[in-house]
């Protein structure tokens, strides 16, 4: 099976031959969430979620200045 090396702890991480780039893994040690971003060799880097702005469902209209438009 082949492992890495978790970012945050420096542990060893089993990861399933199986696995595709992109794939999710967590370390056993420290809990963090992973992601596979390399196959050969197998990286690994810390998942993030993404931020509910990355998503463009909400638009912060009291951040936009409106006294510069023009009609």
């Amino acid at each position: 099976m082949p492992t890495s090396i978790c970012p945050e702890c420096d542990e060893e991480v089993y990861v399933d031959a199986e696995s595709e780039q992109g794939d999710r893994v967590s370390c056993d040690e420290c809990g963090s969430g992973l992601v596979v971003v390399g196959l050969d060799p197998v990286e690994l880097d810390l998942y993030e979620e993404p931020q509910k702005e990355d998503y463009g469902d909400e638009v912060d209209y009291e951040a936009y200045d409106y006294e510069n438009d023009r009609y």
